[in-house]
């Protein structure tokens, strides 16, 4: 490769590079970096997650890319595809939400539930089941 090849690559690699905004549910603040465009979903995820920790921010998000999606902000309804490139949709600004997981429900859980007295709906009902006194 001569150096005007060079030269014309690394010019075209430079112009994929772009500054996102990622903005933390909870957080003060987004944080903002740069990224290439052929970068993948889950290693933005990972570098944000990544500054997020070191800048020593709340709520303390863990380090774990697969409990997170990044949602692109102005940009359909859907979240990236953690293989997905992170230029693949022409968005700068994006949301990141962490996973929720539910824990399966096992007969000693129903039953804890159960003999607590079913939580909301029993203190919904004995709130409408009390007398009022006229004097």
């Amino acid at each position: 490769m001569d150096a005007k090849m060079k030269k014309c690559v690394s010019k075209k690699k430079k112009a994929n590079r772009f500054l996102i905004t990622i903005n933390v549910f909870g957080s003060a603040g987004p944080i903002r970096f740069v990224v290439n465009g052929d970068d993948t979903a889950a290693g933005v995820v990972e570098t944000a997650l990544k500054l997020y920790a070191r800048e020593g921010r709340l709520p303390i998000l863990g380090s774990d890319v697969n409990s997170f999606f990044l949602y692109p902000v102005n940009a359909g309804l859907d979240a990236l595809y953690s293989t997905e490139s992170i230029g693949s949709r022409g968005v700068r600004n994006f949301v990141l939400g962490k996973i929720k997981r539910h824990p399966h429900m096992t007969e000693a859980r129903s039953q804890v539930i159960a003999q607590k007295g079913g939580g909301w709906l029993a203190w919904l009902q004995k709130s409408f089941s009390l007398k009022i006194s006229s004097h």
